[in-house]
């Protein structure tokens, strides 16, 4: 009786004779005396009946455990030790020689590390078994203790690439992108030729109104090594009926060996679901082996179903014939199920946290939308500003990390930085919503009520001025002859009309000097003039005719404001400094703050509010500058100027280059891709 334990040992040597009566429990192996090729189970098998097939071998049988039974003093235990070196399924037993007085030990010419025990040639068959038993169960446990190590080394590996996996997925924030990687990942894992994937969506609540079920699955993505086709997204109901839909609405694991025993008409009566052959025949491509898992989040809530087709044995294996087919294609094993559950479960929870993530984004870009709103209702006529200025600047940032030549060559913007970017210049004037609204709306050098102060001030002298007059004519007629009176009459009507002239020319300067210009405009004297007249008010008090605010106002050299007014109007650059700094911002956009805060800064430190100069202020801000600047010049007309044309907005641009406040390489990229053009409707 044969175990499928082989005893080795050589013909004629004292091995022999030990070996024989172990007959019964183990094959016996036998090689001729010197023959240094080793057997093979087969042949050996051959041996131990008798038979006398001696012809060279190659190497063995790897798997059948094995005893070499070796004279330590005759047989070539050079070939033993390599034997032993290339099968770890083998184990030598010595045989030792009778030792002489002062002869050395056998032992000394064999490492005893290759020797698992020895026998004296006169062991009885008791010690033998004995000593056979020992090594078989030595190379068991070793066999044992082998598997036990590669499984685990398979085990790590395993998990491994499932925590690198789990990791790619955790970093995929595109849906899109995460669906490709949870398939493409999921097939890699179990061998799958083939793979679906379906998510779980809710139906709208006027698809729910129209008769729809609330939950359905949209087929998102397929992926197929073996066949390449074009596919549409399409949705199928939750039902029992489909082998998806039945995981989806059960969050059950389906493992189906053969597809196609699920075909309408076969299978099980107790199996609702059944095999759609249409993708098959409409290909030609054959699905067998059938792997469909539920996607659950960590609450057990099914978000989607992955479904892997066709586990390979040899995984670069094409199936584009039935004889691959059937050659190549196994059932998933346990261990791949198992495996592809992980996977699943990693892949829901980064789904959810793809959609969260989405979520947030899309609550934020509210929230953003509303802020820009909120602005842009204390000052109308800016309306619209922010998103032009967002969408030059992104676009001129993209030129920039197009770049490859000049100072920038090098400059490269990630996905998140160009987030930054655009929520900095969608946001960069947020902090006006602490400036006063009479300061923020200021359209002239004087508020309105100063104008109108001024204008009743000049309504007032007209009509004392015509009161003056009238009652000089009535002193004339009262105090003369005719003739002399109507003289008088003429020269007081003379001077009348052209004091009102004069008045009406004071009025009309002032009005004319009160309008915001876009350059500095100095040229003031005749302002000073005009103050310095005098008139008595109804109490008899001299006043001159403008304070010295209204003068202080009407002297402002560009624009409306004067500087106090501006140093409120430049706080709202620290007011969105201030505000953003609130944010938790996540680490790829946290420099949002910091490009919003320099985006009046100019190169040659004449900018506010922190007077930056050149390399301190960031790329992001100098990029959003150009673009702010010349929406600012040339966009709809505001209350404080007129909107220039784009050219002549160019030309101050080039102007502020050269006097080293803006970037001249910024600008020139500005000019050259036509950034200007992409707000081309101008409010």
């Amino acid at each position: 009786m044969s175990s499928g334990k082989e005893i080795r040992y050589y013909e004629g040597s004292s091995a022999a004779l030990l070996a024989e009566p172990l007959g019964e429990r183990y094959a016996l192996c036998s090689l001729p005396a010197g023959h240094s090729p080793l057997p093979a189970p087969a042949e050996c098998g051959a041996a131990s009946q008798g038979g006398n097939d001696h012809s060279a071998l190659s190497g063995g049988d790897h798997c059948t455990p094995a005893v070499w039974l070796a004279d330590l003093e005759g047989d070539d235990l050079g070939v033993l030790r390599q034997q032993l070196l290339e099968q770890p399924e083998v184990r030598l037993v010595g045989i030792l020689p009778e030792a002489q007085d002062g002869d050395a030990s056998p032992l000394d010419t064999v490492p005893s590390p290759h020797v698992f025990a020895c026998l004296p040639r006169n062991a009885s068959r008791a010690l033998v078994e004995k000593t056979i038993e020992a090594a078989f169960a030595n190379i068991d446990l070793a066999q044992r203790e082998r598997a036990a190590r590669e499984d685990l080394e398979r085990t790590q590996r395993e998990m491994e690439e499932l925590n690198r996996i789990g990791v790619a997925l955790s970093a995929t924030r595109d849906v899109r992108a995460l669906f490709a990687l949870i398939l493409a990942s999921s097939r890699e894992i179990t061998a799958a030729d083939a793979g679906s994937l379906y998510v779980v969506e809710e139906a709208r609540p006027e698809e729910i109104a129209a008769g729809s079920s609330e939950r359905r699955l949209r087929f998102k993505l397929t992926q197929n090594d073996s066949l390449q086709f074009p596919f549409t997204e399409f949705t199928l109901p939750i039902t029992e009926s489909s082998v998806a839909g039945y995981v989806a609405r059960h969050g059950e694991t389906l493992n189906v060996a053969d597809a196609y025993t699920l075909l309408p008409g076969l299978g099980s009566p107790d199996q609702p679901y059944r095999f759609n052959p249409q993708y098959d025949q409409e290909t030609g491509y054959r699905t067998r082996s059938v792997l469909t898992l539920p996607m659950k989040n960590g609450k057990g809530e099914v978000l989607g179903v992955l479904q892997l087709i066709n586990c390979k044995r040899n995984r670069a294996a094409r199936l584009d014939s039935p004889e691959a087919v059937e050659r190549e294609v196994q059932p998933f094993p346990e261990r791949a199920v198992r495996l592809a559950l992980s996977l699943a479960s990693q892949a829901a929870v980064a789904y959810e946290n793809s959609r969260l993530y989405q979520d947030i984004e899309a609550l934020f870009e509210g929230f953003v939308q509303a802020a820009v709103t909120a602005i842009e209702q204390r000052d109308p006529t800016t309306s619209g500003h922010s998103q032009r200025v967002s969408t030059m600047t992104v676009g001129l940032a993209e030129i920039v990390d197009r770049a490859d030549a000049g100072p920038y060559a090098g400059v490269r913007f990630t996905r998140e930085q160009m987030k930054e970017i655009r929520y900095a210049a969608l946001l960069h004037d947020f902090g006006k919503v602490g400036v006063r609204e009479e300061v923020l709306v200021k359209s002239k050098k004087l508020y309105p009520a100063q104008l109108a102060v001024v204008q009743t001030r000049f309504d007032y002298l007209c009509k004392e001025l015509e009161a003056c007059s009238e009652r000089r004519k009535l002193q004339a007629l009262l105090n003369s002859c005719r003739e002399e009176a109507l003289a008088q009459i003429a020269a007081i009507e003379q001077e009348y009309h052209r004091r009102l002239a004069e008045l009406d020319d004071y009025f009309e300067f002032i009005l004319q000097v009160n309008e915001p210009t876009v350059l500095p405009v100095g040229k003031f004297d005749r302002l000073i003039e005009i103050a310095r007249q005098t008139y008595r008010d109804p109490r008899g008090n001299e006043r001159n005719l403008l304070t010295p605010d209204e003068v202080r106002f009407l002297s402002i050299p560009k624009g409306s404001l004067d500087a106090q007014e501006r140093q409120q109007i430049e706080s709202h650059v620290v007011h969105s400094f201030n505000f953003l700094m609130q944010i938790p911002w996540t680490k790829e956009i946290k420099e949002i703050p910091r490009i919003a805060r320099a985006h009046h800064e100019k190169l040659d430190g004449s900018g506010y509010p922190y007077r930056l100069k050149g390399d301190e202020i960031p790329l992001q801000a100098k990029i959003m500058t150009v673009c702010d600047i010349f929406d600012a010049l040339s966009a709809a007309d505001r209350p404080y100027k007129k909107a220039v044309l784009p050219e002549r907005a160019l030309e101050i641009l080039a102007l502020s280059v050269r006097d080293n406040e803006l970037d001249p390489v910024l600008f020139q990229l500005f000019v050259n891709a036509k950034i200007y053009q992409l707000t081309s409707k101008r409010l």
